[in-house]
């Protein structure tokens, strides 16, 4: 039963993984080839270390960041006081080197991982057709995928990435774009190294594939192994040796008399992409496939050292892209704050206020899953959590269990679209637009969707009280006789005037002194809670504040405070993206210590998801990076662009045949390789009709909620029913499938007035601003 569940087994972090080996890293089945096994045990220790050391590089790079900020900060109020000579002398001011050494630790991060992460069997694929194959086709297939684009791949990735390296440690080449200027190649080495640790790693891979396959297959494989390598070797000497073996020429001869392969350019970026639809759909690692055929295609349509200087330069540029060092600080602080147990206890409160209502408990999960979703961005944590906390109380309040289902699930999916939302980081730099901007533009249209939901479930229990009855009396909470006046005071007034608070002190409004604008929330947190309890000794005319309340503010408070630290300072301008994400994540380890929730094994197994999660989002920008710069070199996005122009479709029409074409892609895969392999090829387009890229980022991004919610992949129906096992799939379906269509609304609404993603970035970076309402039935 779902009370049954301990959540400290849970593993809910890997809401993007297929497929997680459920094997300890080094053990192998008994019945493997008896040669394999210590082959595929040594490589299989060997990024078992390489991941748990590599993933406590998050610890001094939280730190590094943090101290920046902090000091700049600092250096800036103590010179706003005239004391630039008391800030000089303590080491106070924006540092040249933090900068450089966090987005230098952010890209060895996923490179060295890139194996453990492999190893462990997080790279994501888009399976929903490989899992129904028999476990002996799977394994066929993968074996057959791995000799054909893994290799080869890897192989070429290795190699190229050495010699980039090489030639930066060679001139001690140095950093052209900081001032700082450091020395590269100590960074760089991690390209090579994690190249060879994931070309390792395949060999394991590819073994576990054979053993699984069944003895016969494996014989077939293992016979034809000595020629595939030598295939392979030939197929190496030739792309970087050419003059030793003249295969370039002959093949030309051949191929060039027959005319069977001259195709110009773009065409063969057409090729490109349907390679790449159809590798995809078969289920092989999405990362490798689309490294595999950036080499082809490439080397087929222009050369082979342009293609890997593109590689190279692409995966150069995501180690070192500073507004993607926030991916793996905001994944972590979503984990920790998960782990700190916040969510459970702002349930409880929220539901004891709402018993006397119908639907409590409908308000309870939305509530919360807003309020989580700007703190985690997690959805398998919120899905699962709530999940928990929830199902019980609703089966035995006779709640309806699709329109549960549906609550759950749907709020759950927030935290794609509210910020700080890890697929608008990832979005970001593919769209050429700044995070700030897209997390400003993200907020209102993240409130339309929670409250759309909440008037879609409180309306049907207003037309059917059954769906969502009254909670117990012997459930219902002991309040004073003046609870409307409680809800005010606290509500209202307390929680109110802290958020204002807190707002204010990041926007810089509350720097009458150093520190002034951290110290006045604290203070104010202070004076609530003597009110609080002043008010439970004396009780004046018989009114106090009962024990929910106590509940409540431990639930929201903290979680608010760190919300509005780490998303106001970016809102206001105060830090970047990746100094807020870093500030985050040292506010939820505090948040965890407070609560008695921090140990070291759970610290670790934070680090060890977080790189996990990392190195899948991050390998695959890397990858889809490098497929982009070789589609785009084929001259394919101009020609699509040109096509797609002389249709002579209006914008509307146009954006429309886009927002159904991520729908309907929405269904089979995840919101990873769809913003970071179709948005790409959709943005020469939109440049050309003067599309508004921020409002078009946020149209896909609540398109991209449907992913959640649409079978056959559906992770949110699966993490639900992993913990509610008394519902039937057939049920959870039914009921995600009622707030698919709530999110189709909400995106009807936000395509008919734009002035919903709009409004608040133009708010907060022009004065005199309309207000919210004109300006989104008006625009400007």
């Amino acid at each position: 039963m779902a009370e049954d569940i301990n959540t400290d087994e849970l593993d809910i972090t890997d809401e993007l993984i297929a497929e997680r080996r459920a094997e300890e890293p080094g053990q192998t089945p008994s019945d493997m080839t008896p040669w394999m096994r210590p082959i595929v045990a040594s490589i299989d220790v060997l990024n078992l270390w390489a991941g748990r050391i590599i993933c406590l590089a998050l610890i001094p790079l939280i730190f590094v960041m943090v101290f920046e900020v902090v000091s700049r900060t600092l250096f800036g109020s103590f010179t706003g006081w005239g004391l630039n000579e008391l800030a000089m002398k303590i080491g106070l001011g924006p540092t040249l080197w933090a900068y450089d050494i966090s987005r230098m630790t952010g890209g060895v991060l996923f490179m060295i991982g890139a194996g453990y992460a492999l190893m462990r069997g997080v790279h994501i694929r888009a399976d929903f057709l490989f899992r129904s194959w028999s476990e002996k086709t799977q394994a066929t297939v993968d074996a057959t995928l791995y000799l054909l684009f893994y290799f080869p791949a890897m192989l070429f990735f290795f190699w190229t990435a050495s010699e980039y390296w090489l030639g930066a440690f060679l001139i001690n080449e140095t950093s052209m774009d900081s001032t700082w200027a450091p020395i590269l190649w100590p960074a760089r080495l991690a390209m090579p190294v994690g190249a060879l640790l994931l070309l390792l790693q395949g060999i394991a891979e590819l073994f576990r594939a054979f053993h699984q396959m069944g003895k016969a297959r494996e014989r077939w494989f293992t016979r034809f192994l000595p020629v595939y390598l030598i295939l392979l070797a030939i197929v190496f000497v030739t792309t970087f040796y050419a003059n030793m073996v003249p295969f370039d020429d002959w093949w030309d001869s051949i191929a060039g008399g027959s005319g069977l392969f001259a195709y110009d350019k773009p065409t063969i970026g057409l090729f490109m992409l349907g390679a790449m639809l159809f590798s995809i759909f078969v289920g092989f690692p999405i990362s490798f496939t689309l490294i595999f055929l950036a080499f082809t295609f490439g080397s087929w349509g222009t050369n082979s050292a342009i293609t890997f200087f593109l590689m190279t330069l692409q995966v150069n540029s995501t180690m070192l892209d500073d507004q993607l060092v926030a991916v793996p600080l905001f994944i972590f602080m979503g984990i920790m704050m998960e782990q700190a147990g916040l969510m459970e206890r702002l349930f409880k409160a929220v539901q004891l206020m709402m018993s006397r209502t119908r639907g409590a408990l409908f308000i309870a999960v939305l509530f919360v899953s807003t309020i989580f979703a700007a703190a985690t961005g997690i959805v398998g944590a919120s899905v699962t959590i709530l999940g928990i906390m929830a199902a019980k109380t609703m089966n035995k309040s006779g709640y309806n269990v699709r329109l549960a289902a549906g609550t759950i699930t749907a709020g759950g999916t927030l935290g794609i679209l509210i910020p700080p939302s890890i697929m608008l980081i990832v979005m970001g730099p593919v769209l050429e637009v700044p995070v700030t901007d897209l997390f400003r533009a993200a907020i209102v249209p993240g409130i339309l969707l929670a409250v759309l939901y909440m008037i879609y479930a409180l309306g049907r229990c207003w037309l059917n009280p059954a769906m969502g009855p009254i909670l117990p009396e012997d459930e219902q909470p002991e309040t004073s006789p003046y609870y409307m006046l409680e809800v005010a005071g606290v509500i209202g007034i307390g929680i109110g005037m802290l958020i204002w608070l807190i707002i204010a002190g990041a926007k810089g409004d509350l720097a009458i002194f150093p520190l002034a604008g951290l110290l006045a929330p604290i203070v104010w947190i202070g004076f609530m809670f003597a009110v609080y309890k002043w008010t439970r000794k004396v009780r004046p005319y018989g009114f106090y504040f009962s024990d929910l309340w106590y509940e409540f503010f431990m639930g929201l408070v903290p979680p608010t405070i760190l919300i509005a630290f780490a998303l106001g300072s970016i809102l206001a301008g105060w830090a970047t993206p990746a100094e807020a994400s870093a500030c985050g994540a040292l506010g939820s380890i505090l948040l965890s210590l407070g609560y008695r929730k921090l140990t070291r094994t759970r610290l670790f197994d934070a680090l060890i998801k977080t790189l996990e999660i990392t190195v899948l989002i991050m390998f695959l920008v890397a990858a889809s990076n490098f497929f982009g710069a070789v589609f785009s070199n084929l001259g394919t996005p101009k020609y699509l662009t040109e096509l797609l122009l002389s249709f002579d479709l209006s914008v509307a029409s146009m954006l429309i045949l886009v927002m159904a074409l991520v729908f309907l892609l929405g269904w089979p895969l995840e919101w990873v390789p769809i913003v970071l392999i179709i948005v790409p090829i959709l943005v020469p387009l939109l440049d050309q009709m003067g599309v508004n890229l921020v409002w078009f980022a946020i149209l896909v991004a609540v398109n991209l909620q449907t992913a959640w919610l649409s079978p056959p992949v559906a992770l949110s129906a699966y993490f639900l029913k992993g913990v509610v096992p008394e519902w039937d799939l057939k049920d959870i379906y039914f009921g995600m499938m009622q707030f698919m269509v709530i999110q189709v609304i909400g995106l009807a609404l936000i395509f008919l007035f734009p002035g919903f993603a709009l409004w608040l970035p133009d708010f907060l970076s022009a004065e005199g601003s309309k207000g919210f309402f004109s300006y989104v039935a008006y625009g400007k």
